[in-house]
């Protein structure tokens, strides 16, 4: 039985004596907290933080984390105070058990609110101190191990939770050792007959004379090496279980259809002797073209590096051959727990995996600040939790990594947040190339930006990253607000001009009395409710008015529209009004105002609310891109539509939709576009009308109801 002195024993192999005995105390104080409490395997509880501690002790965690991964439970289970371990072990130590206390009992297989809100709460502590996740990963890896006295279905919720939070987060920090024992656990729990077939099926396929084949390679790689007078360390492992088995379910595949099983690692101790090794290797195997991946020159976002290659081995089973140093090699297990190994040592160096690991940590942070709810939080984080990355250029010969799928738009805001905001267009490998393009690894990418350009909501459909999304949703809710601020002072200034007033005129008295009446902080947020629909001017005016003499109201003036409202300014698509046109708008909740053509027989539907009707008209200036539908009668002849088609195609004109809706000797097709004016639309009609074989040319104005 693994006993405190053991720990102590390991520990004072890189730890001074007075930092041991500082573990020892908490040791005894988390043994007298924990007295007669037990855990479902009938062990004493406190055996569960020594464990935890001893996982942290592999990876040389300083003495602070070992306190406080000893101390852990102590918070949530016994009731002892944070100011009285503040007393006895310092701020950080109880600092870091608070930490861990928050996240104790999370449950993210519960309620989808809950669990955004729980994973919202782990990424605040993972922001305050980084260890409070390594110690929550070690507490998870000790009930993993010790799974087996849970019930099933509690086992399947702690398993299921593993998969999805716990196992990638150990991934995003490098921690290879601890990933990859919390998949393979997790899957032996949550599917356990997968798991149970699968493994017979590898050592039926890969079991025979497998101990004296991997030897047979090991001894053939060595003499190679030798040969060149290259010293290393090679070990030929088979790939874990569940890293096969997720192979097979993504791609679809059999085990007979899934590469490199099997897998070696060479370990030497110089960055150029790797590249002579992976020479070596290539010179005895053949290598499989397109499997070679060089992550020391482009380390992973989790400071891994390491030359990778698939190779036909001996018996024609492919293999894939990692090649690092001792130090790359240590960064590979540990990811940032390496830190504190190098901590440990008394080295200057810090290793840049525990940078990227922070500067990971607190873009999760920023996310957070910005998102609108926990459950958009949540959705944006999922793919820098799940990164199968790609690498790409700036111009400058700068290397940007992104997750795959991402698109320029992702590039940008990873070179910069600015850059993101301002983006209009860009050039992948010097050629223009549309911003919602997949990139892959390689490509120069380059960002073209306009001083007053400004994210578009589209953008949302094929930007992949947090960063990205939380940006543009950011910026967009900022600029909707902007945008409905100004609506809402022009609708109030309109709804006043009939009281004779205007805003500037109001009494302090008169506003506060509103606010108040709607539970609300400012004339601004007043001014913005109005504008996207929640409150209407007119009522808002009536009521900074009560007693004002109906009879001498003046008739409002119309609304005019001149193209700059924003987004809480929309056209219906049930009747396409361009300008020219005679319009009405109809205010709606969250919409804004909404145009309609003031024959459209779909405004009728909203009359029993005639207060929410504005008189519209058109600005003088207005610039408008703007949808509506032709129907085109033609003769079907051989290549009308062509011909039909092409009449525009060397216009301004955009064509979104054509499609037939009756055919017949005379048939008829819809032709959507894209006009800024009516004498764009009749120059367009114009053009479609002189094609021989059209007889009519007509806008489709309205849709029935």
């Amino acid at each position: 039985m693994y006993t405190i002195e053991d720990l102590a024993l390991t520990l004072s192999k890189y730890l001074p004596y007075d930092e041991v005995a500082k573990v020892k105390r908490a040791y005894y104080f988390a043994e007298q907290a924990h007295d007669g409490q037990r855990r479902k395997s009938g062990e004493p509880y406190v055996t569960h933080p020594l464990a935890v501690a001893e996982i942290l002790s592999i990876l040389r965690m300083d003495c602070d984390g070992l306190a406080a991964a000893l101390l852990h439970d102590v918070i949530e289970d016994t009731g002892i105070s944070r100011d009285a371990l503040t007393k006895q072990f310092g701020e950080n130590v109880a600092g870091l058990v608070d930490g861990v206390s928050k996240l104790t009992h999370l449950e993210f297989n519960s309620q989808i609110e809950k669990q955004a809100h729980n994973f919202q709460k782990m990424a605040m502590a993972m922001a305050d101190d980084i260890r409070v996740i390594l110690v929550k990963l070690a507490d998870r890896l000790h009930n993993m191990r010790t799974l087996d006295a849970m019930p099933a279905n509690k086992k399947r919720r702690i398993a299921r939770e593993t998969l999805d939070i716990y196992a990638p987060i150990a991934n995003r920090l490098g921690m290879y050792n601890v990933r990859v024992e919390l998949e393979s656990l997790a899957f032996q729990a949550y599917y356990p007959m997968r798991a149970r077939m699968l493994h017979k099926a590898i050592l039926k396929k890969y079991g025979q004379q497998r101990a004296k084949d991997i030897e047979k390679l090991e001894d053939a790689i060595r003499a190679e090496l030798a040969a060149d007078y290259i010293e290393a360390g090679i070990s030929v492992r088979e790939k874990h279980i569940y890293s096969i088995y997720q192979k097979m379910d993504k791609k679809r595949r059999s085990l007979d259809e899934i590469m490199d099983v099997m897998g070696v690692r060479i370990v030497t101790d110089r960055h150029d002797s790797c590249y002579r090794i992976l020479g070596v290797i290539h010179s005895i195997f053949k290598p499989i073209e397109g499997r070679f991946k060089d992550y020391i020159a482009v380390p992973k976002s989790n400071g891994y590096q390491s030359l990778h290659t698939t190779v036909v081995g001996s018996n024609g089973i492919p293999m894939e051959v990692q090649i690092r140093t001792q130090e790359m090699d240590l960064v590979a297990d540990n990811g940032i727990a390496a830190h504190w190994a190098y901590k440990a040592k008394g080295t200057s160096k810090t290793p840049s995996n525990h940078d990227r690991a922070t500067k990971w940590v607190k873009s999760l942070l920023d996310m957070q600040q910005k998102a609108r709810n926990p459950m958009e939080f949540v959705d944006n984080v999922k793919s820098d939790l799940f990164p199968d990355e790609v690498y790409v250029f700036t111009p400058t010969g700068q290397i940007v990594e992104l997750p795959s799928g991402a698109t320029p738009v992702d590039f940008a805001y990873g070179v910069h947040t600015e850059i993101g905001n301002s983006c209009i267009s860009c050039r992948i490998n010097r050629r223009l190339a549309p911003l919602s393009t997949q990139l892959e690894s390689g490509q120069t990418v380059e960002i073209i930006t306009a001083k007053n350009a400004q994210p578009n909501v589209a953008w949302l459909s094929f930007a992949i990253t947090g960063k990205a999304r939380t940006n543009i949703r950011h910026y967009l809710k900022d600029k909707q607000r902007e945008n409905a601020i100004s609506i809402g002072h022009r609708l109030l200034t309109r709804s006043l001009n009939a009281f004779k007033v205007n805003i500037g005129e109001l009494t302090e008295a008169q506003i506060s009395q509103v606010l108040i009446n709607h539970n609300l902080d400012s004339l601004d947020d007043l001014l913005e409710s109005i504008g996207k629909g929640r409150h209407v001017g007119y009522l808002v005016a009536r009521e900074l008015f009560p007693n004002y003499d109906e009879e001498n109201l003046v008739t409002p003036q119309s609304f005019k529209v001149n193209g700059s409202e924003g987004m809480l300014l929309s056209y219906a698509k049930c009747c396409s009004p361009i300008p020219g046109d005679p319009i009405v708008g109809h205010v709606q909740v969250e919409k804004g105002i909404v145009i309609h053509h003031l024959n459209c027989p779909n405004v009728q539907d909203h009359l029993s609310s005639p207060e929410r009707f504005i008189r519209m008209s058109w600005g003088k200036e207005i610039e408008e891109e703007l949808h509506l539908s032709l129907i085109v009668t033609y003769i079907n002849e051989r290549g009308a539509v062509a011909k039909i088609a092409s009449s525009i195609s060397d216009t301004d004109f955009q064509v979104s939709n054509l499609e037939i809706i009756e055919r017949g000797r005379i048939s008829r097709l819809r032709l959507n576009i894209t006009i800024s004016s009516r004498i764009g639309l009749a120059d367009a009609m114009r053009r479609i009308k002189a094609v021989r074989c059209v007889e009519k040319v007509s806008r489709e104005t309205v849709i029935a109801r």
